[in-house]
């Protein structure tokens, strides 16, 4: 599956695509991520991707110009129906896991991460395929829920995961060794884990998951 990000600001990405899970999907060939720095593709002489709303306003808006010559030039704009354009903004649909499953059935999914006070409306209504945004909060750009969007979908490509990870969310507490820690040194006061998972009794060991969702 392949990724496309364009951003103003492609550096942004570079270690956390290039470190963990991501970095192994990408070395065995599982997905591929590609960044695009938009002040490339503009046409203005100083690299500029922004300019004043019209109407006023505080801030800059993000041009149509150059995220459409961009597309343009990537064969990505129009998208086919194994593709999918999305624009990136609090103003989008709330992504959902479910969102992720749907997703992951393209073949190639490109990703406008949107910078200062928005984007340009016109490429909402004329390009992106759909708006989605990550929660109800606002961030300065859209480079971060890009790679939240990415990893959530690349998990559930098969051979994206290792042996000990899993797709699924843990939906119960986890305890792990050691046994009882001590916050305070020659403190006999310790912080245990639960008896029942230490009991071996696999029955009593569910119904204490299940209880504690």
């Amino acid at each position: 599956m392949k990724f496309n990000i364009l951003t103003s600001f492609p550096k942004i990405l570079d270690s956390y695509i290039n470190e963990s899970i991501l970095k192994r999907a990408q070395k065995n060939k599982k997905i591929k991520i590609i960044t695009h720095d938009l002040r490339k593709y503009t046409s203005d002489k100083h690299r500029n991707i922004d300019d004043t709303p019209y109407g006023g306003g505080p801030g800059m808006v993000m041009s149509i110009q150059p995220i459409h010559t961009c597309l343009k030039k990537l064969k990505l704009f129009p998208s086919k129906k194994s593709e999918r354009i999305i624009l990136l903004s609090p103003r989008g649909k709330n992504f959902t896991q479910g969102d992720a499953k749907r997703l992951s059935k393209y073949k190639t999914l490109t990703f406008i991460a949107g910078r200062y006070e928005g984007v340009d409306e016109r490429v909402k209504e004329n390009i992106a395929d759909e708006v989605i945004s990550i929660g109800d909060y606002v961030l300065s750009g859209g480079e971060l829920p890009a790679l939240i969007i990415i990893e959530t979908i690349s998990r559930l490509i098969p051979g994206v995961l290792g042996k000990h990870e899993s797709a699924v969310k843990d939906d119960h507490p986890q305890y792990t060794k050691p046994e009882k820690y001590f916050p305070k040194k020659l403190s006999k006061i310790s912080w245990g884990v639960p008896q029942v998972l230490l009991s071996g009794n696999h029955k009593k060991i569910a119904e204490f998951r299940k209880k504690k969702k």
